[in-house]
Order: structure tokens, then sequence, then C-alpha cells
């Protein structure tokens, strides 16, 4: 039941509800709006594989504007709302875009970041006026859906948040079919946790990160219903599922930490037995972290390993998990292998890179060399992350290969002392990063935040470096530890190591000692 096709057959039915305002978007009026912006689109002079970039809240327009370039034939790309002007310039010059879409609340960093960008046909607003910006209504006022040409299917183009780098443009080729087309993600999550013309899916995440944004356009795609949030907050998170009856949801392990961190009697006092699937992934997620959420929520939670790249696509259902817990699961779309620093593939229990064969293929725009570095000699592309397979052929997942700390020589894999150290009564969150040390290279650090600030001091710090201890061999565990009062994180989850271990390099040549 397609978006199309609901808005024919229930067009009252809710498509998006945004749970701050309860603002509700039916089917008839996402399909009517999206059809209207893809004609502007159209009038503008846009072209099938022409680009637009949005950069807003979580909106409806957002989604409106998403579907707009859909059934174009457009590539979109959505520009994280935490961007400064610079960052914007880059991303919104490197897309091609052609016409740029944002909000009264983005207006400052995004007008500054496109008024000298000769690229741009038209800069867009939506609920306000701007000097140099046209507001979306009115750009809207009397176009005709019926006088475009033929719709065909578009994709995102979706820029990494940087964690380990200068954002890249992900780009997959265009089929250009009809729209609407077949989609992939689409049958994946059909199959793999039952969604469908029944689904309520609780989105929690800013709408401009791959798996909100995709997540909810497939969701329009089966005629389910959207609840959207403007951030993340436990205690909300928990309050709509039991007001909206929400059976599915797409979460990343910091939000189960965050929910499990609430005292007990709060936890409990929500109902939750809606839920038929909730979806985890964008960061491994530690055992025992896992253990009592599936001891709460019930075998609902559901885990997969991707990337915005889309090479591959790894899942775990729940009783997997239960079998052959801290794995990702096993490879349902490509074929994965562990290679090892010479480049052979590695038997099963060795570590090393992983990488996807048989899969789609993608390229970083306007970056060949990256693109290449992605790739083998075999024609295997990998996301940068390093694991090993089981007999079975479970994936396991150890760290991201930029990340690898090397003290003595030693290769020492971060992720390991982090999912202990966030299980610590008094600890909210962790970071472990690799720190210039002159006699081993590099030393490991952590860097904590505590659930009460006041706790911090070198008490806690001895308390945390003996917990990890007792729990890891030594040589994985902080010889440090330094308090914050937040971690930089994406209001995804994601967390930004790159700026923590930059903090701690600064003023060296080299970060390679």
């Amino acid at each position: 039941m397609h978006l199309w096709e609901m808005a024919g057959v229930d067009p009252q039915k809710p498509a998006m509800i945004f749970s701050s305002s309860g603002r509700v978007v039916s089917y008839g009026d996402l399909d009517a709006a999206s059809a209207r912006i893809a004609a502007l689109f159209s009038s503008l002079g846009l072209l099938p594989g022409d680009s637009v970039a949005i950069c807003m809240e979580n909106r409806k327009e957002l989604i409106e504007a998403a579907w707009g370039a859909q059934r174009s034939g457009l590539y979109y790309t959505v520009a994280s709302t935490r961007l400064r002007e610079d960052e914007l310039r880059y991303i919104i010059a490197d897309c091609g875009a052609k016409v740029v879409l944002t909000s009264g609340a983005l207006l400052g960093e995004v007008d500054a970041a496109t008024t000298a960008n000769p690229a741009l046909v038209a800069r867009l607003i939506a609920g306000a006026d701007a000097p140099g910006w046209t507001r979306l209504d009115v750009a809207l006022h009397g176009l005709d859906p019926a006088a475009t040409a033929p719709e065909l299917e578009g994709a995102d183009m979706l820029y990494s948040s940087g964690t380990t780098g200068r954002p890249k443009g992900v780009k997959v080729p265009l089929s250009l079919d009809p729209f609407p087309g077949r989609n992939g993600l689409a049958d994946l999550l059909k199959a793999l946790y039952g969604f469908d013309d029944s689904t309520v899916y609780l989105s929690p995440a800013p709408l401009y990160h791959a798996a909100p944004l995709r997540f909810n356009l497939v969701n329009h795609r089966l005629g389910g219903t959207s609840v959207i949030m403007d951030r993340f907050d436990p205690v909300e998170f928990l309050r709509l599922v039991g007001e909206f009856g929400v059976t599915h949801s797409q979460l990343v392990p910091t939000m189960f930490v965050r929910m499990l961190k609430l005292p007990e009697d709060v936890r409990l006092s929500f109902d939750v037995g809606s839920l038929r699937a909730a979806v985890h992934a964008a960061a491994p997620c530690p055992v025992q972290v896992k253990r009592e959420m599936m001891a709460w929520w019930g075998p609902v939670i559901h885990e997969y390993y991707a990337g915005t790249e889309g090479n591959g696509f790894v899942a775990c259902s729940p009783e997997e998990w239960l079998s052959h817990p801290g794995s990702v699961g096993r490879a349902i779309l490509g074929k994965v292998h562990i290679v090892g620093e010479d480049g052979s593939e590695l038997p099963a229990g060795e570590e090393g890179t992983v990488y996807f064969s048989d899969g789609p293929q993608f390229e970083y725009h306007n970056d060949p060399d990256k693109t290449r570095s992605a790739y083998n000699e075999q024609g295997w592309s990998t996301l940068g992350d390093v694991g090993r397979l089981d007999d079975e052929g479970f994936l396991y997942l150890t760290d991201r290969r930029s990340f690898v700390i090397i003290s003595g020589g030693v290769n020492i894999y971060p992720q390991e002392a982090e999912n202990v150290l966030v299980t610590h009564p008094r600890v909210a969150d962790a970071a472990v990063i690799g720190v210039p040390n002159d006699e081993f290279g590099e030393e490991v650090k952590a860097v904590v935040e505590l659930l009460d600030p006041a706790d911090a001091g070198p008490e806690m710090e001895a308390e945390l470096i003996a917990y990890c201890r007792a729990r890891l061999a030594d040589i994985k565990c902080p010889r440090s530890v330094d308090f914050r009062a937040e971690l930089p994180r994406m209001p995804t989850g994601k967390l930004l190591k790159r700026l923590l271990r930059d903090e701690y390099w600064q003023g060296r040549e080299s970060k390679i000692i």
C-alpha cells in the first residue's frame, strides 16, 4: 500500500504525527503536498539526475520535499541541522544542489552558506519570510501537479557525519524507474521486521540521519503511520509508545542506556507491550545493555549492521542474538569477508577489516580517491570497520579501523572498554581514545560523562579503571580518565570521537609517534 495508493484508499489516515505539536499530516495531504513540490522542481527547470538540498529541523516540509524529489528522479541531500556555515557551504556546493530548502529556525547559517552560490536557481523557506528567499507556500501556489512530466524514482545522496574525516556524499546510480517503483529497503523491512500498513513507527532521531529518513519513507511506502519526535527523550519516548500503540521503532544503543538509567519505578510505569520490533544499529550494543533491554521489553529487539553506502546488510533477530550474544548477525544482502593487512581473506575467528561482496555499488561523490580506497582488488567494498566471523557466519564488530589504538606495537580496539564503562551504574556515557605517550606511541584514555557530575574526581577515576580491569585485560583498559559534562554526540547518538581525539593531539605535527 504505497503512499499514493493509501492517499486514494484512505486519504484521512495519518501518515505523520508530530509528537511535540500534535500536528497530523494525512496520506491525502502528504501525497498532494509532495506532488506539488515535484511540480515546483519541474517548473524551476530541474531534470532527472539534478540535486536539491534540504536543511530543516524535524518538520513536515522536510518529508514532503524528500518525497517531492523522490518522485521527480532527483537526488536529495538532507543536511545536518548542526552544521556551521562553512560546512553547509561545502555540502550544498559539493552535492551540486540547484534548489535549497530551509526553515526560519535554520535560516542564519543556511543563508550565509548559500548567498554566493551561482548554481542555485531557487532558495525556498518554510514558515518564515526572509530577504532573498521565496516562501515555499507562495512558490507552490497555483501549480498543477498533473502538468508535470512522468514521475520517476529518485534517490537520496546523504553525507556522512564526518566522524572520521571530511563528510562524504554517498551516491548510488539512479534507477529512474517509473514512480512508484520497487524499493529494496522496503522489501527488507517487510521481511525482517513486519513493516506493513498497520505499523505505527516511532521516530526519535533527527531526520537528516540516513536511517530515520529512510525508515520513515519506507513506512510511507507501506502505508504505516510515523510518530516523529523533535529529539530523543527517554521518558517521552516511553510515554509515546503507550499513547500511540507504537509497533516499531529504530534506536541507537545510547538511547537504550539512557532509558535503563531511569529509576525502575519510572521505567515500569509505561506500557511497552505494543512493540513488535525495536531495531537498533549505528554502534555495537554492549551485551549487558541488550540483555537488560530484552528482559524489560521481551524478544523484540533486532539489530542490523549497514551503512549509508548501502553496500551490504547484516541482520540479527532477537533469537539469533540470544544464542550469539554480541553478534550483529549474518549477511542477508551481500556476502561478508574478513580481510587481513596483506589483503588476504582471514578464516573464522580472526579479526580484520570487514568487506562486502555481491552487494550494491556506490561511490563517494566528487571523491574518486575515497571511492577507490573503499574497494579492494577483488571489488569488495568496506565501511572501514573491524570484526570477525564465527563458524556459522555471524559477524562480531570490534571497532572502526581509524580508531584503533596502537600502544607498544599492540592493536587495541577501544569499543571493548567503552562497552564495559557504560555499564557502570554511575556512568551516563563513555568514550575511549588513544592519546600521545612518548614511550609507547599511544596510551588508552577514557573520557566519561557521569550521571552526577559532582562524583567526578580521583576516587571515581580509580574506581572506573578498577571496574574496567576487573572485566578486561589491563592493556585494553584506560590508564587515565577525564570527566566531561557532556560528550560530543550527534543527536542520532553517534559519538564524534574524532573531535575528542583531536583535542589531545593538538600541537603535534603528526598523530603517530
